[in-house]
């Protein structure tokens, strides 16, 4: 028989898989060329998705800002460059994220005299329609250039507390928030977070131009609702400047100045604004407020319409600002919540919230905690809630209030919260849709 052998020749690498469709060729295409030409909105919505899906993350911002809308795309750019990822923070958008924490932290790195003010405003364009809220938990101040020579003379830090001025002024963020027309919340804090070895108290000035340049802004900033500015050492005369500006702001609700240095004359401004506003909200706990700017909020309580909540927590009202508050809380309408705690209140306070209690139908919540009510004063308070159907709740702890009289308020407070509790249920609040 004839055997005849067949021999096959491999090419090793040949491969079966097909040579890739022109769409995806073109996709390639765009992708690679997408810097130079982003033509993401011209083409159908399937292959937005694939170009999308594919697109760097490094990509310049001038690029991407305003022609990739896809949550997903900003998704993976939070991702990888911050840790902690809370989108729920943010309206539940990842490229609003995106712009407000990059612009954050360009703002909390920003050096006067030393980095480029356009950093800051050509990322404008780019970002305005997505910000709505800036948390700025601190400000650099400039690169100071010490001119003096060493000496040991203590005289110096006289010297040093005057140059200080000059040397600390922060970025001013008037050009900016004005160019931002859907800013709603604006937190800041003038200070440093982490200085390390080069500790100096100037690092945490708020300094006069500061404020001007701050209160300037902020009348300007027509949209704003909440404003924050915290443990930035505010005081009288600053606080009368931004409360100034603020007299009849359009849409400011809310208002925390907490960890301050405002005394009775800032209090007073601020009693002023609270009439003369939409303010709903006012924060002023840890501050250094007295009987007389107790007084003065307690007016201006007692004009105002739509304040809802006081906090009024670690500061020295003592009782004559106590019974001031309470006096105007007998006429006011709109006040649900308050904190009087660590005020060194003690009965005469409690017998005039006795009267508030039996009349006031609109205060839902009070905090008396660390004050001194004593057993009189317990007593007062109890004697008030008799008949009152809307207090849900009342901190008296460490107060010095008799056991039983504690209990016979929780009693009383506790039915009032379970009865709105069971009101809610039988007629809940429209949602809107």
């Amino acid at each position: 028989s004839f055997y005849t052998r067949r021999c096959i020749t491999e090419d090793p690498s040949w491969s079966l898989v097909t040579v890739p469709h022109l769409t995806e060729l073109c996709i390639q295409h765009i992708i690679h060329n997408f810097e130079k030409n982003p033509i993401l909105n011209y083409l159908l919505p399937e292959h937005q998705r694939k170009v999308v899906d594919r697109l760097s993350t490094s990509l310049p911002l001038a690029v991407t800002a305003n022609v990739v809308s896809h949550e997903d795309y900003w998704k993976r750019c939070c991702i990888q460059r911050w840790q902690v990822c809370d989108v729920s923070n943010y309206g539940d958008s990842w490229k609003r994220m995106f712009f407000e924490c990059h612009l954050e932290n360009i703002l909390k790195f920003f050096i006067p005299s030393t980095t480029d003010p356009k950093e800051v405003l050509e990322l404008v364009p780019l970002c305005k329609g997505y910000v709505r809220k800036l948390e700025i938990d601190q400000f650099l101040p400039p690169v100071r250039v010490d001119e003096k020579e060493e000496s040991n003379d203590l005289a110096d830090a006289e010297e040093d507390a005057n140059l200080s001025e000059a040397y600390m002024h922060h970025y001013n963020l008037k050009d900016l928030i004005t160019a931002l027309p859907h800013l709603e919340e604006l937190h800041l804090t003038y200070g440093v977070k982490s200085c390390g070895m080069n500790f100096e108290w100037s690092l945490f000035n708020f300094t006069e131009q500061d404020c001007f340049n701050l209160a300037a802004a902020v009348k300007t900033c027509h949209n704003l609702k909440v404003f924050k500015l915290t443990r930035s050492k505010v005081d009288d005369d600053k606080i009368k400047l931004l409360a100034r500006n603020l007299l009849d702001h359009p849409c400011l609700l809310e208002l925390d100045l907490s960890h301050n240095l405002i005394r009775d004359n800032g209090a007073q401004a601020l009693g002023k604004l609270i009439s003369h506003s939409r303010l709903e909200t006012l924060n002023l706990c840890n501050n250094q407020i007295r009987h007389l700017g107790a007084q003065a909020l307690a007016q201006g309580l007692a004009e105002s319409s739509t304040l809802t909540s006081l906090n009024l927590r670690l500061n020295f009202v003592e009782d004559k600002g106590g019974e001031a508050i309470g006096h105007a809380l007998l006429t006011n309408t709109s006040l649900k919540s308050l904190h009087l705690g660590s005020n060194n209140l003690s009965e005469p306070t409690a017998a005039v919230f006795s009267q508030v209690l039996a009349q006031n139908t609109t205060l839902t919540s009070i905090n008396f905690s660390c004050n001194h009510l004593g057993l009189d004063g317990g007593k007062q308070l109890l004697e008030g809630l008799a008949n009152n159907k809307t207090l849900t709740k009342l901190d008296i702890r460490h107060t010095e209030v008799e056991q039983e009289t504690d209990f016979l308020i929780h009693q009383i407070v506790w039915a009032n919260r379970e009865a709105a509790r069971l009101a809610s249920l039988q007629h809940p609040t429209a949602e809107p849709l």
